[in-house]
């Protein structure tokens, strides 16, 4: 706190004992100056661990880039990340509430300025001749006209003298900064959609290769049991079983293709578009490539994650705004002033004998006003401690999202490594049973539970893959998104 200031706390209304203390505050405060300072932003008291609870770092590790998405390696995913960010209407909104909480900060300020007014009237009357009153002024058939020029600036002044302007002037900016961070956090949530979404769709056209294969390799099953059907070494029960698998693959179908529609639709929105004028090409996930997560120091996002900076702008607003309430127990000291040229003729209007100027000072003082000042002091006090339980609760979410995240990609890249083992050794003895059936010496339930393992175990491995990647989508958004070469450096001055 600077030497210059001093720092005074009311919680509670002054009553009459307490007039004296507040006679002796307003000199000291005067001696230093007048500045008022309000209290600090409390204290979240939150224990921030030393390392999250599934990391695994390397020495050479760093925080994921700003264009966090190009380390997928998709051109599509990234043209699509970048048009998000241009013209997403959530992020638009977004932007035009900080413009909003720009100008009601701008109008908060406008408090600790002095108001000034100018104005120009004239006037001319006449009276009547049979009011009896004797009025000055030019005679016209014995009534009494009179004109009148009045050119003036009028000023006025509330001296601060308790911060009350201030503070609401701190709130207001407070509340501009959680915007713009607010922003921040529907950008990353609506690139986070996106990246989804994308994945959802090359998932769906992955799963749908998949299907049209299978569908495939069951024809080929049916047409060879028929060729033995109708050679008399098979049975038309095990036609019928083989009808059953290839009709339920085809059935998989329709599911995959709205799957597709649906997400593809998602990304249209996203990126403001009608959805007939979204075309993708997609890839395959596996030939995407899975970019290096490092989640970094836990205290680093605390600065990073954009919803808890958001939180904090919100606490220090609403402390601000209990400054604010608390002055509102003490004097207003209302300064006012008005000066101008007033004159009978204009042309006369200007010259130094018409000028006129009066001045006053002006100190009101709450005696009663039925609790209403206690009750608004009794709001912000209770909001502000509402704020900073909110604010704990998104810092202890931040490191538990960031804890599921990498316990996530952990359990899914194991999942996935296995299940790349399962859809070999299901082709293996796929592909075993069907050369056995084309020599006639396959067992027909052999060939049916080898090819719905094959179908089972291909379809998991797509979405085995589309969990591993959503996975690494979610770390990123945990983690605040790219982190910026400055996050290091604000870490280490906290």
């Amino acid at each position: 706190m600077p030497s210059s200031c001093v720092q005074f706390e009311f919680p509670t209304a002054p009553g009459p004992r307490r007039l004296a203390g507040i006679a002796l505050a307003l000199a000291v405060a005067a001696s230093a100056g007048g500045c008022i300072v309000t209290a600090d932003v409390p204290n979240a008291a939150l224990d921030v661990p030393d390392t999250y609870k599934s990391a695994t770092l390397e020495p050479d590790d760093t925080p994921p880039s700003l264009d966090w998405w190009r380390g997928f390696r998709s051109q599509e995913l990234t043209v699509l990340m970048e048009e998000a960010q241009r013209v997403n209407l959530d992020i638009a909104a977004a932007t035009a509430r900080i413009v909003q909480a720009d100008a009601l900060a701008h109008e908060a300020g406008t408090a600790l300025l002095p108001s000034v007014t100018g104005g120009f009237s004239g006037s001319r009357s006449r009276s009547s001749k049979n009011t009896g009153v004797v009025t000055t002024g030019s005679s016209v058939g014995g009534r009494t006209e009179v004109t009148n020029h009045v050119a003036q600036l009028n000023a006025s002044y509330e001296i601060d003298f308790w911060g009350k302007n201030r503070d609401a002037l701190l709130a207001a900016e407070e509340t501009a900064n959680s915007n713009r961070f607010d922003r921040d956090v529907v950008a990353l949530t609506t690139l986070a959609s996106v990246a989804n979404a994308y994945f959802t769709v090359v998932a769906s056209q992955d799963r749908l290769r998949i299907a049209t294969n299978n569908i495939a390799s069951a024809q080929r099953i049916y047409d060879a049991i028929k060729s033995r059907v109708d050679a008399g070494t098979n049975s038309d029960l095990d036609l019928a079983q083989q009808e059953s698998v290839l009709n339920n693959q085809k059935a998989l179908v329709p599911p995959l293709k709205q799957t597709l529609d649906q997400n593809a639709n998602v990304l249209a929105v996203l990126v403001a578009r009608p959805p007939e004028r979204v075309r993708l090409t997609g890839s395959s996930l596996g030939r995407m490539a899975i970019p290096r997560v490092t989640p970094g120091l836990p205290s680093e996002l605390l600065i990073q994650r954009p919803d808890i900076r958001r939180q904090e702008n919100q606490l220090a607003s609403a402390t601000a705004n209990v400054g604010s309430a608390r002055a509102q127990f003490f004097p207003s000291i209302q300064l006012t002033g008005s000066g101008g040229y007033q004159s009978a003729a204009l042309m006369a209007l200007f010259v130094p004998q018409s000028a006129f100027f009066n001045m006053a000072a002006g100190l009101t003082q709450p005696i009663f006003d039925a609790g209403k000042i206690q009750a608004n002091f009794d709001y912000n006090k209770a909001k502000q401690d509402e704020l900073l339980q909110t604010y704990r609760k998104t810092v202890i979410q931040a490191f538990s999202d960031v804890d599921t995240a990498l316990y996530a990609i952990r359990q899914t890249t194991e999942k996935l490594r296995l299940q790349r083992n399962v859809v070999t050794s299901s082709r293996r003895a796929f592909e075993l049973s069907e050369r056995q059936l084309r020599a006639g010496t396959a067992d027909i339930v052999t060939v049916l539970n080898t090819q719905l393992t094959l179908f089972q175990a291909e379809d998991s491995l797509a979405q085995a893959q589309l969990a591993r990647i959503q996975a690494i989508v979610s770390l990123y958004q945990a983690l605040g998104g790219g982190w910026s070469p400055t996050t290091v450096g604000q870490v280490n001055a906290l």
